[in-house]
């Protein structure tokens, strides 16, 4: 059983070796990595202080946080395929992804006023509902724009530039923390104007790839795109792939309860919390482009289960009682590896086993899985963390990945010859 690749390659031209066009980054790419860019200084900025926030500020305890960061994770699931349908069919990923991108900013307007679980939860839901919204249609303009040859490495410029707002983030919430202790409504405020300036980038420069395609077949006298049926997404090689990435995102912990562990371990002063952040951006930032490289020209198959031996790592490092800062610093790049193995390799995966009217489709089945897995896996590592402790909670969860990814690699075994 093989992964069907021909909806894509037979947009190809087959010229024989050496005939791969050099790369050509689309504007629409840089357009959308630079709103991204925006969004997640915005965003991470926030997921930066929220696990102090939340036990510190607050009071609250490892089992509020984990609901909590379940809702951050995975609450976005409840509409990403909706999303994803929704762009396909009426052809204008752009405004379905700035509904997305709108919605999490009104959240952040939110973020000044909650001072309690309840209200928390509620703010950060509604962001991420934003973000379910937009991530697909976002993906989906990417997979149109991009080079065919070239679709891994341009999906890593776009986490590229994503991930250098994602390490600005931290930082800022850093500096506002290191200059106001306790100014976590300073940093929401910033977070809210990121936001915002964000969602103009988008509006004023990114065009409408998709609308643009339906234009060129009204006039070309060729017969229209076929409607899109669910069988057209719902095929072996999809599936294949939705079980992987459902197993193993349920072995995925947060970052936040990582670092958590890390600050409970060196017992650093809490303003210092962002920085760990900061780190693991960084590493994601240095290797998104050339993991996308890599995926083009090894297999993303491959790349894709790497990235989680390199997760395992990081859970390693994270228990690991000797090294003092160095074990700190491996967790941090470990985790950005993982990050740049797996995050835009998923997308290009399932946006290439997808139909091309049904490419959003695709990609947000794929994101949903992920996310609704990594619910269930914050939330239920906040109750082991209460019941057997940090340490052992840890250890728990890299036994059983340590389990899962050989019979994953050998689920996806058969597939790398089609996604090489």
């Amino acid at each position: 059983m093989y992964l069907s690749l021909s909806d894509w390659r037979s947009r190809k031209v087959d010229s024989g070796p050496g005939s791969v066009p050099p790369f050509k980054l689309a504007p629409t790419i840089l357009a959308l990595g630079i709103v991204s860019l925006l969004t997640d200084v915005s965003s991470e900025s926030v997921a930066a202080v929220l696990p102090l926030y939340v036990t510190a500020s607050l009071g609250l305890s490892t089992i509020a946080y984990g609901f909590v960061d379940g809702i951050y994770q995975g609450i976005s699931a409840t509409v990403r395929i909706a999303a994803g349908w929704t762009s396909d069919r009426v052809g204008i990923p752009k405004w379905v992804a700035f509904l997305g991108y709108g919605l999490s900013a009104v959240a952040r307007i939110g973020l000044l006023a909650a001072d309690g679980f309840s209200s928390l939860a509620t703010v950060i839901a509604v962001d991420r509902f934003g973000k379910g919204i937009r991530t697909a249609p976002r993906d989906a303009m990417i997979r149109f724009a991009a080079q065919p040859e070239h679709i891994g490495r341009s999906f890593g410029v776009h986490r590229m530039l994503d991930t250098v707002g994602a390490a600005l983030g931290p930082l800022l919430a850093f500096v506002i923390l290191l200059a106001i202790p306790n100014g976590y409504h300073v940093v929401f405020i910033a977070s809210l104007a990121f936001a915002f300036i964000g969602l103009a980038v988008l509006g004023l420069f990114v065009p409408n790839e998709r609308r643009r395609s339906a234009v060129v077949k009204v006039r070309d006298p060729k017969p229209a795109t076929p409607r899109l049926r669910f069988r057209d997404v719902n095929t072996p090689g999809m599936r294949r792939l939705l079980l992987v990435a459902g197993v193993l995102g349920l072995l995925t912990v947060g970052d936040g309860f990582l670092y958590l562990v890390l600050q409970a371990r060196t017992a650093f002063a809490p303003e210092w919390f962002p920085l760990l952040y900061v780190g693991t951006n960084i590493a994601y930032l240095l290797l998104a482009i050339p993991m996308g490289r890599l995926a083009d020209k090894w297999g993303r198959t491959r790349v894709f289960i790497a990235g989680h031996v390199a997760l395992l790592a990081a859970y390693v490092c994270a228990m690991t009682s000797w090294g003092g800062p160095l074990t700190a610093v491996g967790t941090l790049v470990l985790l950005g590896v993982f990050y740049a193995a797996t995050d835009g390799v998923l997308a290009a995966l399932a946006g290439l086993l997808s139909p091309r009217q049904g490419a959003a489709t695709g990609i947000s089945a794929a994101q949903t899985v992920v996310a609704v897995a990594r619910l269930a896996a914050s939330t239920g590592f906040g109750f082991l963390w209460f019941a057997i402790g940090s340490q052992a909670a840890m250890g728990v969860v890299a036994l059983l990945l340590a389990i899962a990814l050989p019979a994953a690699a050998g689920l996806l075994r058969t597939a790398k010859q089609a996604t090489a």
